[in-house]
This record gives structure tokens, sequence and C-alpha cells, in this order.
């Protein structure tokens, strides 16, 4: 079976390790299995910073599904120093409200000098997980480059606006300034990265994972050729709502909705995401809510069952059921 999981970051890699164990792969690291699992990853986030390449996105994949993540925080390496951050502070070096690892700095220098050299995004993860062995293929959504950004009131003048990358936006100021706008800059031009629309048309299961509907899966959605092909492929598509009773279940997913208009609510994503059979552009056949939740979605099978990732074995329960709503049994 080849399961297409489009992600973003803490929430989407949690959910990859739901995804690898019930194809029967170990969820952390690699393993034996017939089943092959792709992620096609958010890279709106990336940002330039210190002169190193941030990819929060693929790095959490990365890192969680290679066994080196911090658990509590969810995103970064295990037993993380500051050293450097620390140093950077000392010197007054901007900006100071965006943290690196010591550890985490080493993946930013390869994968800057890569690219630098030429290398292309998509081969620089490739070269980086080959030292992780995540256990599922890593797919940024584009080679080129994109990059998300927030228009907000300017809060040092308040009359005006200003367009803020969403690092700083999410960051510094913890989605706390109203967005009047989400723009993915970049999109329009951009192509999805190799192996991105032939991973979706050769699938036999396509999931949305819970991830942010606007800057994480949305962003995927952006780059011109991806929402195509999933309206194309012969796989089911499956989405799993990040939204449960109202409230996002993690991070800040409602300040991202109420930007583009749509209500914090699993019904309302499930028609921002739309049917693919009742509607010109929507990308959905089926769609999971959490439990108790009574949902309509005109053209899609809606399903209820537990949404919370409360460990690897609550997720693949989860998988399971997402996969069964594609069509496909995941054992």
């Amino acid at each position: 079976m080849k399961v297409v999981v489009v992600v973003g970051g803490v929430g989407g890699a949690r959910f990859l390790l739901g995804v690898k164990a019930a194809l029967g792969l170990p969820a952390v690291g690699e393993g034996d299995s017939p089943h092959e699992i792709t992620a096609l990853v958010n890279t709106g986030d990336d940002v330039w910073l210190h002169g190193l390449r941030i990819c929060p996105d693929l790095d959490t994949c990365m890192y969680t599904l290679g066994g080196g993540v911090d658990d509590e925080r969810g995103w970064g390496h295990a037993d993380e120093t500051w050293t450097v951050k620390g140093e950077l502070e000392a010197y007054g070096a901007d900006p100071t409200w965006f943290a690196l690892g010591d550890k985490d700095i080493a993946t930013h220098l390869i994968r800057s000098r890569m690219l630098r050299a030429g290398y292309p995004l998509s081969a620089v993860t490739e070269a980086l997980c080959d030292r992780w062995r995540p256990g599922v293929r890593l797919l940024p959504m584009s080679d080129d480059r994109v990059e998300t950004h927030v228009v907000v009131d300017d809060p040092d003048q308040p009359d005006q606006r200003k367009a803020l990358h969403f690092q700083e936006w999410w960051v510094r100021y913890h989605a706390k300034l109203p967005a009047h706008s989400i723009v993915p800059v970049g999109a329009e031009e951009a192509e999805p990265a190799p192996g991105v629309t032939a991973a979706i048309a050769e699938a036999d299961a396509v999931l949305f994972a819970p991830s942010n509907p606007v800057v994480s899966v949305g962003s995927v959605l952006s780059v011109p050729g991806v929402r195509e092909a999933l309206r194309g492929t012969s796989a089911g598509v499956v989405g799993v709502s990040p939204i449960i009773g109202g409230r996002p279940v993690r991070g800040m997913a409602d300040a991202c909705l109420a930007a583009i208009g749509v209500e914090t609510s699993a019904e309302a994503v499930g028609r921002h995401y739309g049917s693919r059979q009742t509607s010109e552009d929507g990308l959905l056949d089926g769609w999971l809510v959490h439990q108790g939740e009574s949902v309509d979605v005109p053209g899609v099978a809606v399903r209820a069952v537990p949404l919370v990732m409360s460990d690897v074995a609550a997720t693949t329960r989860m998988v399971r059921a997402a996969l069964d709503l594609a069509g496909v049994d995941g054992d």
C-alpha cells in the first residue's frame, strides 16, 4: 500500500507515528514493511535567520520519526543546550525571539551549506534523513522558496498595516495580533517538489493530518499542481479534524481560521476543504471528527472517532479509521 500524508509540524509528526504503526512499521525509526509512506510537508513556515535556513516542519517530522525530538516541547532536539542562543543575545543579534538550540544549529548549518552549493531542498532533506532514518519519505511541498506572511495592524503604528513573516507573528506575538490576511508569498510561482504529484497519483490513500488547515495543509495546497493532483487521484482522500469541541487541538489555528473567515469548528473546516464529489475545487471524500460531534459536510462521508493523540496507540486507532474511510485496510 502507498499512503500519502499532508502534514505540518508537531501535530503532523505525531500523526505520522500512528500512520507508521498502523502499517506495521515501528513508530520511531526504520523497519521492514511492504507499505510506503510519503509525507508532503509544509515549508511555508521556513525562514532565513542568522544566515541559516530554518525548516521547522521538516525538522520536527525528521526528529520525531527518527527518535531525536524533545517529547515535552514536541519540537527541537532532545537534551538540547542553548549556549549559542545566549551568546547571540549577548551580542544583541536580532531576532532574539526565535530560539535555536546548539544541536539544532548543526542541522541548519548543513542545510544552508547544501542550499548555497545549489542542491534543491528535496535533495537536502533526503541527505539529512540519511542520518535520522525516519522510515517515511519526507518531501517538502516545493523546492522553491515559499514563505507565509501575515498582514496585521502595525504594533508600532496602529493606524497602519504591515506584513510579518509567519514565524514572527506566531513565535514573537503568539498570534495575538489579529490577522487581516495570510499569504503564502511565492506560492503562485512555485512548483511541487520532485515526486510530490507522482506520489499523490500513485497513492492508495491520501490523508490530511490534523495540522493547521490554513498555514500547514493550506500552504501545501497553495502550490500550483497539488490541489489538481489531489482532485485527480484515484485514492480516497480523508482529512482528520484539527478542531475538537470548537477549539484547536494544538496551537492557535483559530487565529488563522479567523483571518480567512472560517469558523473554528470541525464542520466549518471540513466544508472549507470541500467535497471532491460535489464541489469544483473540493478535496475530501471522508472527514474524521471527534466522537460525540455531529457534523455535516455535503458530499463527504463523516465519521466520529476519538481524535486525541494521547499516545501512539490512540493515534494508530485514528489512522486505521481514516484508512478504512479511505477504502483501504492498513492491516
